[in-house]
């Protein structure tokens, strides 16, 4: 399957596809003139003799060291070998390849001089599923992810390093087993390929993605975790949150009103309840995990607008016949999505670990065991699991600090104010990994409590999560090694399985549900 991308008119759902999927792309063949009329400006300029940035100079400090037209091709290699300064792990494959389909879209919208052959090749990449190796470090996010994407297209010269089923070869072997060729980079091609936000936004939009299918995962949860304490569902009601009108919470409360209908055991409490309100995270649910959804919206928002958008310098107008530069490189609006993403991730998993606590201590859970565990003494049952909880609760807490507000010259002071995008961005995967493990936690603990209320029954929406839940990870009657069933319990959240359970498919990122 082939997905054909239009510039500028790419949607989010289409990006998650080629993130999830890991479909092949390719553009819309009508941007091919437009891409081909810069590119024959951009070669005008380098034939010459007045000085235009990137593609008759050298770079960034350098900018006023004229280059001779024999020495152009040697200029942009020369570019991408010197930006090959990654570190760390490398970036996963489904990411990259995310990376590589949004530089697509960047170069399609034909203002960054390159020919056509570039495009064909990117694409003839991601078909035969050809990955640079792409270290995860080295960008601060201005003058555009250098180091990631020049590993990138070190593999587009022959150079650098590829994943080329499931081996790692030397970029040149990868190609040349894939039946594609290498490209000799013109005028401005070098520059236009590692100029550019894609990396930061490619994983900013990973963590959009993750983040909201663990959003809606914990509506799934705390759903379960309502019923398990035998909470109200008055808070519920939605005139409450009309009242107050955010959408995203008055979504939440409709998704778990509808989820908690039929429940036998919030029926059997309406009367003679001596609790008169329950704990906030409980009540509050809507309103907090609500907000953290308007607030990945918000994010979606600006990811989807620089997904579309051109982000390299120079830039070629065709229309007024000027190559300018400026400095749309600066991955600023990345940064601050980021950054809002991982606000909305640390509180989903607050309020959820502040359930799992509820959950445990039989001070507050409604009379269910210490622990949620039949014989609590012998069996310690759920006990560490909630300090795990704890934890990540904890980390994500602190990986939440905004990377937007970091700044530190570079480049002798020629790019005096960067955004730290790559790193907000990076963080995003690590903080949803610490999130899908409490919100799994969370999931095991909200079951073992609705199974403790029998005879009574939870809802039929619940009932059919719960079956889910029972398939992979067993009642926890007596003590057992508890780390495979938090792994399995944590890929429930992140594989879609409880969403699908409970039909909450509807809940589509960027979309009101």
């Amino acid at each position: 399957m082939t997905v054909t991308l239009i510039p500028a008119s790419v949607k989010l759902a289409e990006l998650e596809r080629i993130w999830r999927d890991q479909v092949a792309v390719k553009l819309d063949p009508a941007a091919r003139d437009g891409v081909e009329a810069a590119h024959a400006m951009v070669r005008k300029a380098a034939d010459g003799s007045d000085a235009v940035y990137g593609v008759n100079t050298g770079f960034g400090k350098l900018a006023s060291v004229k280059i001779a037209p024999e020495d152009t091709e040697t200029l942009q290699r020369n570019l991408i070998l010197s930006h090959c300064c990654g570190v760390g792990e490398p970036l996963d494959i489904a990411t990259t390849r995310l990376m590589m389909a949004l530089k697509l879209l960047s170069l399609g919208r034909g203002a960054s001089g390159v020919r056509w052959d570039l495009i064909e090749l990117i694409e003839g990449m991601l078909a035969k599923s050809v990955t640079p190796v792409v270290p995860s470090q080295g960008s601060v996010g201005a003058s555009g992810d250098l180091a990631p994407l020049a590993h990138m297209a070190a593999v587009m010269i022959g150079a650098g390093d590829a994943i080329y089923e499931g081996k790692t070869l030397p970029g040149g072997e990868a190609l040349a087993k894939a039946g594609l060729t290498p490209v000799v980079l013109g005028p401005k091609e070098g520059l236009a390929l590692i100029n550019g936000t894609q990396f930061s936004t490619a994983c900013a939009l990973a963590g959009l993605f993750s983040a909201w299918r663990n959003a809606a995962s914990s509506i799934v949860t705390s759903s379960l975790s309502t019923d398990a304490i035998m909470g109200s569902t008055a808070p519920l009601v939605d005139e409450i949150h009309t009242l107050r009108g955010h959408p995203g919470q008055i979504n939440v409360a409709r998704a778990m009103r509808d989820l908690m209908t039929g429940s036998e055991i919030r029926e059997s409490h309406r009367e003679g309840d001596t609790r008169v309100q329950d704990p906030y995270c409980i009540r509050c649910q809507p309103q907090v995990t609500g907000a953290a959804m308007d607030l990945l919206r918000f994010a979606g928002q600006t990811l989807e607008i620089e997904a579309n958008a051109v982000t390299d310098n120079p830039l070629v107008l065709k229309e007024d016949g000027r190559i300018v530069s400026g400095g749309n490189f600066h991955a600023e609006p990345v940064a601050f999505a980021a950054d809002q993403i991982a606000l909305a991730v640390a509180e989903i998993g607050a309020i959820a670990q502040r359930r799992v606590a509820l959950m445990v201590d039989p001070t507050l859970s409604h009379d269910l065991p210490p622990f949620l565990t039949p014989e609590p003494g012998l069996n310690s049952g759920l006990m560490i699991a909630e300090v795990t909880t704890a934890a990540l609760m904890s980390e994500n807490k602190h990986l939440a600090n905004p990377c937007s507000t970091d700044s530190t010259p570079t480049s002798a002071n020629q790019e005096d104010h960067v955004s730290m995008a790559a790193h907000g961005a990076r963080r995003l995967a690590r903080m949803n990994a610490n999130l899908s493990y409490i919100l799994g936690v969370e999931l095991i603990c909200a079951a073992q409590g609705v199974e403790f209320r029998a005879p009574l029954k939870t809802s039929p929406g619940l009932l059919n999560v719960l079956k889910s839940v029972r398939s992979d990870i067993p009642t926890v009657k007596e003590d057992r090694y508890m780390a495979p069933d938090l792994a399995k319990a944590a890929e429930l959240v992140t594989g879609g399985t409880l969403v699908d359970a409970a039909n909450l498919s509807g809940f589509v990122v960027g979309e009101a549900a």
